[in-house]
């Protein structure tokens, strides 16, 4: 699954460690999902949403997406 965590993250000028505290994980969890490794758990996605204001689809795209 593709995503634009990093250009949201950077856009806020929220740090990976910021990111990780206010979602109670860890940094390299962050740096997971940014690089594409790891997909996070539906409940998470949707707090990252929640953090930023954005729908859960704005952050996270299916491969086949045209975006």
């Amino acid at each position: 699954m593709k995503n634009k965590l990093k250009e949201i993250r950077n856009t806020h000028q929220y740090s990976q460690d910021y990111l990780a505290n206010a979602l109670g994980v860890s940094r390299q969890t962050i740096i997971s999902i940014e690089k594409g490794k790891y997909n996070p758990s539906l409940p998470l996605a949707m707090q990252i949403a929640r953090i930023f204001n954005v729908y859960v689809e704005e952050i996270f795209l299916l491969e086949d997406s045209e975006e």
